[in-house]
């Protein structure tokens, strides 16, 4: 067995596709999966305890959403490189994934030479963005929610009500409905369902 062998985490929730990703790296002599889970609010804790060189994460987790199992692994264990999955390039979950430090961010139909070559330059200390999203990215629109319009909007886009809102982001209703009207004009969305899509797509959202 190859002393120098890459060591990485995978975080997928499709349980077939996850085996089937860690037959792929484990094609290759210097990969080796270390550990592979199934939900966001599982990767910190498994990464502290394998201490993968590389995390492989899906943007769209259970639990916790990739990006920000990735913001927890940079604060707990910088060490890991971090290569961030979507299947869908919103302009704006790159811009997450680049606030968050992210070294790494691929489609998932990328082939996978491609993913393994990321891999390797993300342990040997360089950036990999997928070129076609980082030019979507330079040529879309910057997010105009402020940081508490984006947490009411994240509330609204689990189901809560305003009243569900009001009590945990500790705002009274009247102010909660305020912003979400506020909301839906700065995105010019049709009602608050359009807007929660808008969001989404742009990644300003999980």
């Amino acid at each position: 067995m190859p002393t120098d062998q890459i060591r990485l985490l995978l975080a997928e929730d499709v349980t077939m596709l996850r085996a089937a990703l860690a037959s792929l790296l484990e094609l290759e002599p210097d990969l080796k999966v270390a550990v592979d889970v199934e939900r966001g609010d599982e990767i910190l804790a498994a990464a502290l305890e394998h201490r993968p060189d590389v995390a492989v994460i899906d943007v769209d987790l259970p639990g916790l959403d990739g990006i920000s199992a990735a913001e927890d692994l940079g604060r707990r264990l910088p060490e890991c490189r971090v290569l961030i999955l979507t299947s869908l390039g919103r302009p704006g979950t790159l811009r997450r994934a680049l606030s968050a430090r992210v070294a790494g961010f691929l489609l998932k139909d990328a082939p996978p030479s491609q993913l393994v070559d990321a891999i390797r330059r993300l342990h040997a200390g360089q950036r990999v963005i997928d070129p076609q999203l980082a030019l979507a990215t330079w040529d879309g629109q910057d997010n105009p929610l402020s940081r508490r319009e984006i947490e009411v909007l994240r509330e609204a886009a689990k189901g809560a009500d305003p009243a569900d809102i009001a009590a945990r982001l500790y705002l009274s209703k009247g102010t909660v409905r305020n912003y979400l009207t506020t909301i839906v004009i700065k995105l010019g969305a049709r009602n608050r369902v359009d807007a929660i899509r808008i969001a989404q797509e742009s990644g300003w959202i999980p």
